[in-house]
């Protein structure tokens, strides 16, 4: 779960970089446009993905 997490958030890091610097949305040009189906449901899992992540914070840390 955890590496899958890690891609789906790394996909969505390379989409906001190309929206910033290019105003190109990947993931809306592959599947066919921010408001279709697909494309929302990969913006959710990205942003799912994104919280799960935040786990990733907390862990290896020793408690003193």
């Amino acid at each position: 779960m955890d590496r899958i997490a890690l891609i789906l958030v790394i996909v969505g890091a390379l989409n906001w970089l190309l929206v910033g610097l290019f105003k190109f949305d990947l993931v809306a040009t592959i599947f066919g446009g921010q408001t279709s189906f697909l494309s929302r449901i990969i913006y959710v899992l990205v942003g799912l993905s994104g919280i799960w992540s935040i786990s990733f914070l907390n862990r290896g840390r020793r408690s003193a």
